[in-house]
């Protein structure tokens, strides 16, 4: 991503945490009721169609330096909040990333996913 694309994700990132519960945004865990099937599911889905830019695992690097880990988002933004731009459709307006809508069960596993991943603040991009 440009400087300019990188400005957009960050607003429509900052646009969701705005419209979102008003929680804090924390590190999390998935609720114990969460399936690792559907855990597994939103991996596969991340794998499909984030990784191209986005580090998708607790570890390794982004392959685009300027897109964030998957592992960090809920340093900004409680996982939570990103339902409903799921199932709008994700778009920021560039080229790379991709418009997603998202069926309510693939919602369910990408934020289970996203929410076995998260890792504490202390962690790097």
């Amino acid at each position: 991503m440009n400087g300019i694309e990188t400005q957009v994700l960050a607003a429509a990132m900052a646009l969701l945490a705005v419209t979102a519960s008003g929680a804090q945004a924390q590190p999390s865990q998935p609720a114990p009721h969460v399936s690792p099937d559907l855990i597994g599911e939103g991996r596969r889905f991340a794998q499909s169609n984030c990784s191209r830019c986005h580090a998708i695992g607790r570890h390794e690097r982004s392959p685009n330096s300027d897109a964030p880990p998957l592992r960090t988002l809920s340093q900004s933004y409680p996982i939570s909040s990103l339902d409903e731009a799921f199932a709008e459709g994700a778009f920021v307006g560039h080229s790379n990333m991709p418009e997603f809508r998202l069926t309510p069960r693939q919602i369910d596993a990408l934020t289970a996913y996203l929410e076995s991943v998260q890792a504490h603040p202390s962690a790097s991009r």
